[in-house]
């Protein structure tokens, strides 16, 4: 789990980088939530089609897909909107990953959208039969839209019951907006109490409890075929975007470090051996961003791709 989280890391970090040298014309990503996203990548059933997991995810995901295996380069030609762009062929912002081989449905720009798609996947999963689920991850802000209401009501209803898990990601903040301002419940998982869902809210910044606790709601969904909401807590380390500045927060609880230090107080990494994987990692991503700006940007007479469905 720390290396992946190192390598999510350093992704995130070398992106704001190609914003600010403008290789890039926005940034939004996810340093702060890799203890959380991490486990999640690696306990879903990953594979294509009604057997497999759905992530129905937002755009701070990028230590989850590093987790499934995905390779880093491919943000990176997101982010340089380079027609070698896996995701979106150079036609999206930063982190709005999509893989079909491994039923990863499209971030999609509009905030939370992805909370009403979700039941949908799920309904054809418990049509399907066997244990896979679906995911849906989304932020604290944006259950005030009413994608998420809906996902909640579609989820959970009598004896249609459906196997999703329905995720919150709360660092807290909605843009610049304090979420103590906005809310009215102690915490958002409480809301799925009116729906006889099964809720929890856990620490998203301890990668162990994450996974215990992923692995826990993860099997309770599988097996009851039924929703699970949870919430977790997380930092936010960049400000929500680069329309912010993309800065270091310096408040902020750093999952990464914290994981450091208890990994080197128990003896199982040095610090020396840390930083020589935070080095490498560094090394590589600058190498791939170096061939990423090279690479040819998207034709014009490509504007029309992904808008009609193609003939084959």
């Amino acid at each position: 789990m720390h290396d992946l989280m190192v390598k999510a890391r350093v992704l995130e970090e070398r992106l704001i980088q190609m914003y600010k040298q403008g290789h890039g014309y926005f940034w939004i990503g996810g340093p702060g939530e890799e203890a959380f996203n991490v486990p999640l990548g690696l306990l879903m059933k990953k594979g294509q089609g009604p057997a497999y997991d759905y992530l129905h995810a937002h755009y701070r995901q990028s230590a989850t897909m590093m987790a499934l295996g995905e390779e880093p380069i491919g943000a990176l030609r997101q982010m340089k909107n380079v027609a070698s762009d896996p995701y979106s062929g150079g036609r999206n912002f930063a982190g709005h990953f999509s893989k079909r081989e491994w039923n990863i449905a499209p971030v999609s720009s509009p905030i939370e959208v992805q909370y009403g798609m979700a039941p949908g996947t799920a309904l054809m999963q418990k049509r399907h039969g066997g244990d896979a689920i679906t995911i849906v991850t989304g932020g604290d802000a944006g259950t005030a839209e009413g994608d998420f209401a809906s996902c909640l009501v579609w989820s959970s209803r009598k004896g249609s019951e459906l196997p999703v898990l329905i995720i919150v990601t709360n660092n807290k903040w909605g843009i610049s907006t304090p979420a103590e301002t906005q809310h009215g419940e102690t915490n958002v998982a409480d809301r799925g109490k009116a729906f006889n869902m099964r809720t929890k809210t856990i620490d998203g910044n301890d990668p162990i409890n994450a996974y215990l606790e992923l692995q826990e709601a993860m099997e309770y969904v599988r097996k009851e075929r039924k929703p699970f909401l949870m919430e977790a807590m997380v930092s936010r380390l960049y400000g929500h975007s680069s329309a912010s500045g993309a800065n270091m927060v310096g408040n902020e609880q750093d999952c990464l470090t914290t994981f450091e230090q208890r990994l080197e107080k128990h003896g199982i990494l040095t610090r020396k051996e840390m930083d020589d994987l935070r080095n490498r990692y560094t090394e590589d991503m600058a190498a791939m961003a170096r061939q990423v700006i090279e690479e040819p940007m998207p034709g014009p007479e490509t504007i029309w791709n992904h808008i009609y469905a193609e003939r084959k």
